[in-house]
């Protein structure tokens, strides 16, 4: 039996432009609402990313992260 999709976590959050449309191009192509999206996501966080890339990625955000926040 499938297990029910009940919300029950919130938080606030604050996301880039791009991340936003991302995310919401994702649910719209997906057919699913933005918070269906994140849970999706973070559900299957490991099978829908990959591994080595996930380490390259962070640590290209992080070294660029000082000068995005200016």
């Amino acid at each position: 039996m499938p297990k029910r999709l009940r919300l029950t976590r919130r938080f606030p959050v604050a996301l880039t432009n791009d991340a936003y449309r991302s995310l919401h191009r994702f649910a719209e192509e997906a057919g699913i609402t933005t918070d269906e999206a994140l849970t999706f996501l973070f559900e299957h966080f490991g099978s829908v990313t990959d591994h080595e890339n996930l380490g390259h990625r962070l640590r290209l955000f992080k070294s660029e992260l000082e000068d995005r926040k200016a």
